[in-house]
């Protein structure tokens, strides 16, 4: 079977980590396989929102110790291997707040280190209660500095300093109440609620979607003043689509659009 399996539902793609065993983790075929399919995803302007989710009992465990550890016995010590490695992952992680389509991450089980990491980076997240999720390496010797850069933008300084120093667990509950996650729901409820969500996203203009995804990333990273010039021309950009225009008339006329993407 596939380490990552691909399910489209209308304009909806579900990619599901299929590593159980190993409980998801991001190894080295994992990585490439997450980059091929967020890569095609670029550029299918048939799909409008993404699913990932993980099977077993977790969602995602982190990077595989184990091939770090084989990673290791080079002769520079791995110096090479894991400087690829953490790049690898970065440019993954990156591609997800890339795509055009908002991504949603459907969480269970555990959420540990990169595997946190991931669900910091999808654009909206949904856990089932029970989750637990965590920045752990410090308890072995290896400070989460790379799922830093995700946690951080999501959850507020003290709180994400607190998950890195202590590598202690944080439950669902917690994890929706910083925002590292949308909401918690019933376990039973995990997978209707997260198909919901993309469904409702599925259905906006997906033109206007991608033009103000990108512009979310950008803005964020700019002082008040030039976030405000920034996304003045993304209205201005976005005002000027004749399916925007459609979609004015038809909130005045009281009629669905006719949209023609």
């Amino acid at each position: 079977m596939a380490i990552l399996e691909r399910s489209d539902t209308g304009a909806v793609a579900h990619l599901h980590m299929n590593a159980p065993e190993r409980l998801n983790a991001l190894s080295d075929e994992m990585l490439a396989a997450l980059q091929k399919e967020f890569d095609r995803l670029k550029d299918d302007r048939s799909i409008r929102a993404v699913i990932l989710s993980g099977a077993g009992k977790a969602f995602c465990a982190g990077h595989d110790l184990k091939q770090m550890t084989a990673g290791r016995q080079a002769e520079d010590g791995g110096k090479a291997y894991f400087k690829d490695l953490f790049d690898r992952c970065a440019r993954m992680m990156m591609t997800v707040q890339q795509l055009p389509q908002p991504v949603i991450a459907q969480v269970h089980g555990i959420a540990t280190a990169a595997g946190c990491q991931l669900v910091a980076t999808c654009d909206l997240a949904i856990a089932a209660e029970g989750t637990r999720f965590g920045v752990n390496g410090v308890n072995i010797g290896l400070f989460c500095s790379t799922p830093m850069v995700a946690l951080s933008r999501n959850i507020p300084r003290k709180q994400a300093f607190e998950m890195l120093t202590t590598g202690q667990f944080i439950d669902a509950a917690r994890a929706a109440e910083l925002g590292l996650i949308n909401r918690a729901v019933q376990p039973e409820s995990l997978a209707d609620e997260t198909a919901a969500m993309a469904e409702t996203l599925a259905g906006k203009l997906g033109a206007a979607v991608k033009i103000g995804k990108q512009a979310f990333y950008q803005q964020m990273q700019m002082p008040l003043d030039q976030a405000y010039a920034y996304t003045g021309d993304v209205m201005v950009e976005n005002m000027l689509y004749r399916d925007t225009e459609e979609g004015i008339a038809a909130f005045i006329e009281k009629r669905d659009p006719d949209w023609s993407q």
